[in-house]
């Protein structure tokens, strides 16, 4: 299976103007392609009788080596990936619209705001070092792992710290007999249950990093933009960021490596984040958990380590029902204790529910199993 594999690049002041040249032609080629589509689809949309084709990548390409690269010299400085790869990105973006439009229309990009570009062509990964066409050799922090040539990968920019990102082919081990299993049932007051009675704290990072936030952002608000001033309260304030989100992303990658390799099937409710997150009183709660990246992992470190990850139906009632004779009954959010009208069953509500979703876990990977 194919992994990514990020770390952070260290260049010197010469490469860091390079880097940011590279990323300013790559969103100025993307925002350039999203205005020609803009101005195709509405011309459609005035124009019904007159349809024209949308352009696909590769005129977007075609025109932009044409039209822009003849007028604007100083995109001949970067790599010829950085706008290649560009105008396919803003096409996939048009067309993932098209596919689920919830997720919102492609929206142009801002300096300073995820700069990123994509090289082309093969290069050369040393050991702490990575070649960079245009730029050079720019070493790294750490030491990669043997990879030889890449065709492309991506250099990204968060804060003041410039980051490179690649595939790498991962062997998966083949899958495990169910025989350890888990139910996990997420949650604000702890941020996991498991069905063996378990609790896995939540640290809430965001909520402990707040004050300092707010005085960072209140010192950035006093600045005036353009000055000297202002750049290094905006670069704190980004590294405070990046800060509070490490210590979430290193929580959650130790936990979700624990559980794939403890256990050899994990169940784990389809829970409705985007429709959680509109609950005004919760919201910063449930964003400082980050449900989403929990399962993202689970799933393909499952498949890595050769576990099982089974997802229950997000209306299967786990929290109503009792795990001990399956009677349902109703819950607010203030009863932290389940107590069974019918059998007299006395538990702790999220162990109740963890436990109820290993049951109805199981079932499901029987399902699957049996079914041809």
């Amino acid at each position: 299976m194919l992994l990514g594999f990020k770390t952070e690049l260290n260049p010197n002041n010469t490469q860091r103007t390079l880097l940011a040249k590279s990323a300013g032609v790559a969103r100025y080629a993307y925002n350039w392609g999203l205005q020609i589509l803009i101005t195709s689809l509405e011309h459609n949309k005035t124009q019904p009788e007159n349809k024209i084709k949308l352009p696909t990548a590769i005129d977007l390409n075609k025109r932009f080596k044409a039209e822009v690269k003849s007028e604007k010299p100083w995109t001949y400085e970067v790599n010829k990936g950085c706008h290649n790869y560009a105008t396919r990105h803003v096409r996939d973006a048009l067309n993932n619209f098209f596919k689920q439009p919830e997720k919102g229309f492609p929206n142009f990009k801002k300096k300073e705001f995820h700069d990123s570009f994509t090289c082309d062509g093969s290069t050369i990964v040393g050991s702490t070092w990575v070649q960079i066409p245009n730029i050079g050799k720019v070493r790294t922090f750490e030491k990669l792992p043997a990879l030889g040539k890449v065709k492309s990968f991506t250099i990204s920019k968060k804060a003041d710290k410039w980051f490179v990102s690649f595939k790498i082919e991962t062997p998966s081990q083949p899958m495990r007999e169910p025989i350890e299993v888990v139910g996990v049932d997420l949650g604000i007051k702890s941020l996991a249950t498991l069905s063996n009675g378990q609790v896995i704290p939540n640290i809430k990072p965001l909520k402990a990093a707040l004050g300092r936030l707010r005085q960072l952002s209140r010192s950035l608000s006093r600045k005036q933009k353009g000055t000297a001033s202002y750049q290094e309260a905006k670069i704190k304030l980004g590294r405070f960021h990046s800060h509070v989100a490490n210590i979430r992303k290193d929580y959650m990658h130790k936990l979700t490596t624990w559980l794939a390799k403890t256990f050899d099937v994990i169940c784990l409710e389809d829970l409705n984040v985007k429709g959680m997150l509109k609950n005004p009183k919760l919201a910063r709660a449930i964003a400082d958990l980050g449900l989403f990246e929990f399962r993202r992992q689970l799933e393909y470190k499952c498949q890595l380590y050769g576990s099982h990850l089974v997802i229950v139906d997000r209306w299967y009632p786990s929290s109503k029902s009792c795990s001990n004779c399956g009677h349902k009954q109703d819950l607010t959010l203030a009863d932290r204790v389940y107590k069974c009208e019918n059998c007299g069953h006395v538990q702790d509500r999220d162990e109740n529910a963890a436990v109820n979703l290993k049951h109805e876990g199981l079932r499901v990977l029987r399902l699957s199993l049996c079914s041809p």
